[in-house]
């Protein structure tokens, strides 16, 4: 086990062959072309995945999801239907697939189906994507649009499409008037459920009006200072958003970091990180993540250095965070990579060597009570030495699990879960504070009120290519005496801002494969659930 560490200032499944496209499809801007390293071109003779052979590790586990993976190109971005299924994206095709938990709501012993086709012509790869408050999924965009089994070349489409997760039905959406692309671009849901959208290369924002299928487009994002390409967007306690700049110098004259006003619409200079986070040939940069302490982990992609920071989102003012590692005589970073929030407040992290690089190494973030920041490496899943950063992806579970797949364009396609073995503080938990006691079998639009139903984070991220927010309550309902496990979808949240304060509510409907008599209902957000709640199924 690898520990790196420093002090920082509190607040008060199984493998399976596949037809694959080659060459491989990068994530890059338009005019920084990244030709394929050599690295990737095939695999490492005798490679592992990294095992803590330190018997009291405290790194999680991974299982693979043990159904055959039904992807005709391979797994790419995942999002977290409001019902406990969860929809992955065979890339570079219109098709998405659902992973459904079996009865006692397991996702490593789940079931695949199909559900229908995007809209034609739609086959896209590094998109924006995102779960609204009424439940449907939005995608807009696209890095590559081509066809199943080739992605063809680069286009930045701005094509997009709205999925019913109730009809299982898609609509096309328009993109908004005057735009040239959409691209790999970064999404958000706002505080008051607006869905906040960049055109990629460009300093162009706009907000979606969404009515039925309507999808109508207001600009906004005033005083943007550099380009939306590469650029990641984090939710902060209060409901701005924070991004760190990929088209300007670190630690100039010039601020390299901006904050979005929720409330004016406009953009303003936030204070320099205090390491360069971004590479400068290439432009990428990495993940960041909100934790609960109020720290914002922003991991970096400069191969010179290694160097990641933290952002104070109380006082506005960075840090320096543990450096990843050099292994294997070439210096770790995060140029295009997912990460995630754990239930425990770290945050797991897939890392590789320069720009589009493999092998891939995980590790976990941490602080502790006396600012205390480490990086530990943990457990690879099993395709790690075959795999760049960028080809992952995470998705956070309401088992308090994570799900991770990568894309399997080197030929080892992999979805499976990560168990960590932290445990999350009581105060953290959403909490029930009123749901009918007597609930109806195949009921729609049953109400919920509770505290802490969105959560500390948006959940997994991985920047401007792909976005898995998971900041919206989740209700489970247990059977007590058969242990049996269903998920009531969840809608209209009152809210989708994270540290949310005060009562907040939602609605859910139950489905007809719940079991009758005494359940136990709970709320689940980012993997946190909430006490259980005693009621009663009938019908």
């Amino acid at each position: 086990m690898r520990i790196y560490s420093t002090g920082l200032t509190l607040l008060g499944a199984v493998l399976t062959s596949t037809a694959l496209a080659q060459p491989l499809y990068y994530p890059h801007r338009p005019d920084v072309h990244i030709d394929a390293p050599e690295a990737m071109d095939g695999d490492q003779p005798g490679a592992k995945p990294f095992l803590d052979p330190n018997p009291k590790s405290k790194s999680g586990k991974w299982a693979d999801i043990q159904a055959t993976l039904p992807f005709a190109d391979g797994p790419d971005t995942a999002l977290q239907l409001t019902d406990g299924t969860v929809a992955i994206h065979d890339w570079c095709t219109g098709n998405w697939f659902r992973l459904t938990p079996d009865i006692k709501g397991r996702y490593e012993t789940g079931t695949w189906s199909a559900l229908a086709p995007m809209p034609g012509g739609y086959n896209p790869l590094f998109f924006a994507s995102q779960i609204l408050p009424d439940g449907r999924l939005i995608m807009n965009g696209g890095e590559y649009n081509g066809r199943p089994g080739n992605c063809g070349k680069e286009v930045w489409t701005k094509l997009g499409a709205l999925y019913d997760p109730v009809a299982d039905s898609w609509v096309p959406v328009t993109a908004p008037h005057g735009w040239q692309s959409i691209g790999d671009a970064q999404s958000i849901v706002l505080p008051d459920g607006s869905y906040m959208l960049a055109e990629c290369c460009t300093e162009q924002e706009v907000i979606a009006s969404i009515s039925g299928t309507s999808v109508k487009w207001a600009d906004t994002g005033t005083g943007k200072d550099d380009l939306n390409d590469e650029e990641g967007w984090t939710s902060l306690p209060g409901g701005n958003i924070l991004t760190v700049d990929a088209w300007k110098g670190e630690n100039n004259s010039t601020s390299n970091t901006e904050i979005y006003s929720t409330a004016s619409g406009t953009w303003s200079a936030g204070q320099n990180t205090v390491s360069q986070l971004v590479d400068a040939g290439s432009h990428e940069i990495g993940p960041a993540v909100l934790m609960p302490n109020g720290f914002v982990v922003y991991f970096g992609a400069d191969h010179s250095t290694g160097a990641n920071n933290v952002f104070n989102s109380s006082t506005g003012e960075w840090d320096s965070a543990p450096p990843f590692p050099v292994i294997g005589g070439a210096q770790y970073d995060c140029a295009d990579a997912p990460a995630a929030l754990l239930p425990d407040g770290n945050v797991i992290v897939q890392a590789s060597p320069a720009v589009f690089q493999k092998p891939s190494h995980f590790f976990e973030f941490s602080m502790n009570k006396k600012g205390t920041a480490k990086l530990t490496q943990v457990n690879d899943p099993k395709s790690a030495p075959h795999l760049s950063s960028f080809q992952g992806r995470f998705l956070e579970l309401p088992t308090g699990q994570v799900l991770w797949e990568n894309d399997g364009q080197t030929h080892h396609p992999e979805v499976a879960t990560y168990t960590p073995k932290g445990k999350p503080k009581k105060a953290w938990l959403p909490v029930v504070s009123n749901v009918a006691s007597t609930l109806n079998i195949g009921s729609t639009g049953n109400a919920i009120t509770g505290t802490n139903f969105n959560g500390f984070s948006q959940g997994a991220t991985y920047g401007d290519d792909a976005q898995m927010s998971t900041d919206y309550p989740l209700v489970r309902i247990t059977n007590n005496s058969t242990g049996d496990v269903c998920f009531g979808r969840s809608y209209n949240f009152s809210t989708m801002g994270v540290w949310t304060s005060g009562s907040t509510s939602a609605e859910f409907d139950i489905p007809t494969t719940c079991e009758s008599g005494a359940n136990t209902l709970q709320v689940i957000v980012n993997g946190l659930a909430s006490a259980g709640i005693a009621v009663t199924l009938q019908g």
